[in-house]
């Protein structure tokens, strides 16, 4: 009964400060787990799921199986960059609903999100009130910046690309580091793609200066988050970095590369399903 408590007793404290804006929400991959489309197909939630979108239903080999970046390159080599890219317009502009923990941290007003997935939910969410946001991009030519910053126009409905200096007084930033289908289709997602991101990342050019600021001892929720490839565990270490710690919901046995990441960044696990937590913080 005392566990069942202190996780009751944890959540309710990961609420205040989601509202008091010193932990800042990170939605992962994950979050899409039991999330099916209009005509009942399962979203991605997983690797193994994206690749299974990503090439209509059919497994791939075993080692492209290891990771869907490592898929979506392969298909890229074989059909094309745009035909990865309109994959993924294909895949994530497909009817569902937002996820009941999509709502529930939008009701609870924090400035800062970061959203590693390529749909459009949370800012259909943030459709009727000012905010910023911060896509990712990959492979830019002559620039070495690996974002573009975009105001919304509630009035008219529409984003317009701004300067970096209109985030010092957003009151909502939604930053979608891996890219979305808004305000025009761009993603992150081959090998390739990743490769270029990180590589800028690294050398500081992937988070505008104002969120490097901003982010400084801050704690994070990672909420469908996985750390078992290196991809998202580099992703999560260079969009956090400064972070005073945080928690990860999971509910799986954690492997030694998972159990190393979360003890360097100073992690509380919250043992259960996403399902469960789902249930708990709603």
């Amino acid at each position: 009964m005392s566990e069942t408590i202190d996780i009751e007793t944890t959540i309710e404290t990961i609420k205040k400060e989601i509202r008091n804006q010193t932990t800042v929400p990170y939605f992962g991959l994950g979050i899409f787990t039991g999330t099916k489309t209009k005509e009942g197909e399962q979203m991605p939630y997983d690797s193994d799921s994206m690749i299974l979108m990503m090439n209509n239903g059919r497994a791939m080999s075993p080692r492209l199986m290891f990771e869907y970046s490592r898929a979506a390159m392969h298909l890229e080599q074989r059909r094309g960059v745009d035909y990865i890219q309109q994959m993924m317009n294909w895949i994530y502009t497909k009817e569902f609903a937002p996820t009941p923990l999509h709502k529930a941290i939008v009701d609870m007003l924090p400035r800062y999100i970061v959203d590693t997935n390529r749909d459009a939910k949370l800012q259909e969410l943030l459709a009727f009130e000012p905010h910023c946001l911060i896509v990712g991009k990959a492979r830019i030519l002559n620039n070495d910046y690996r974002y573009e910053i975009f105001e919304y126009d509630v009035e008219n409905k529409k984003y317009f690309q701004v300067e970096e200096a209109a985030l010092d007084d957003a009151k909502k930033i939604l930053f979608k580091p891996m890219g979305s289908t808004l305000p025009e289709p761009s993603f992150i997602i081959s090998d390739a793609d990743y490769v270029d991101w990180l590589t800028e990342a690294m050398g500081g050019f992937a988070v505008p200066s104002v969120l490097k600021s901003y982010r400084k001892t801050k704690k994070y929720l990672f909420m469908g988050t996985y750390f078992d490839r290196d991809t998202d565990r580099m992703v999560a270490n260079e969009l956090t970095m400064g972070l005073e710690g945080g928690y990860v919901i999971t509910d799986k046995e954690l492997g030694k590369k998972e159990k190393k990441f979360i003890e360097k960044h100073n992690l509380e696990v919250l043992e259960m399903s996403l399902d469960e937590f789902t249930k708990a913080f709603v």
